[in-house]
């Protein structure tokens, strides 16, 4: 589902934010990406949908080099992903479930069934009672939980999710890594950075990043 193939990323003024990269994760694969923070974890999801692109090398996901994909074609891409980054970024002038529902009607849902799928949704990550409140009133980690349930709504192939438990407490956090898994469990392929090891369990692997390097063996098992 996804290949690094010698994978740099290079900003401005740092030393790398990753490292000669070579990584393979298989589709249905449950992959905890482990680190400090800067160690390049956000950089590598970032690559995987296409919302960087790589310095050197060559990034692959469902046998397309994103890195070279038009502009034009970057959307059809992402209609096949659920994407938790760092910030939410969900839109202010729209209700929580508004939010929710817009992966469904970019895909072109009817909005009776676009709602009736956000609100099953909200309810997994226990926000149903906040679908029509604005953004701006949700706490921090409950405009976490609302991006993840906008992740997930579409039903995607891949999950890339960027520390989606932070800001929770224990019950929303495991709350969080239950719906994640639920969808593992369904043959998607999942890919989490984290550095909350208590939510590590049940990966088929971990991989370790430490100043944009890979520090553990791709395939070693969690």
């Amino acid at each position: 589902m996804i290949v690094f193939e010698q994978v740099s990323k290079d900003y401005a003024g740092s030393a790398g934010a990753l490292r000669d990269v070579s990584l393979q994760i298989k589709p249905g694969e449950l992959v905890f990406l482990t680190g400090p923070s800067g160690a390049g974890k956000s950089t590598l999801l970032k690559l995987a949908a296409a919302i960087e692109k790589p310095t050197r090398g060559a990034v692959m996901v469902g046998g397309q080099d994103v890195g070279r994909l038009p502009p034009a074609a970057l959307p059809y891409l992402r209609r096949k992903l659920g994407l938790v980054l760092q910030p939410q970024r969900l839109l202010q002038d729209r209700s929580v479930l508004e939010n929710v529902m817009l992966p469904l009607l970019v895909a072109g849902a009817m909005r009776p069934e676009a709602a009736k799928r956000a609100l099953a949704a909200l309810e997994k990550v226990g926000l149903a009672h906040k679908s029509t409140q604005a953004p701006a009133s949700l706490s921090g980690g409950e405009q976490q939980r609302a991006a993840i349930a906008r992740a997930v709504v579409h039903r995607p192939q891949l999950i890339l999710a960027d520390e989606p438990t932070a800001n929770l407490d224990r019950a929303n956090g495991e709350r969080v890594m239950d719906l994640l898994r639920t969808f593992h469990h369904a043959g998607v392929t999942c890919v989490i950075a984290t550095h909350d090891e208590q939510f590590l369990h049940g990966s088929d692997r971990t991989v370790a990043l430490a100043q944009g390097c890979l520090v553990q063996p791709a395939g070693a098992a969690a």
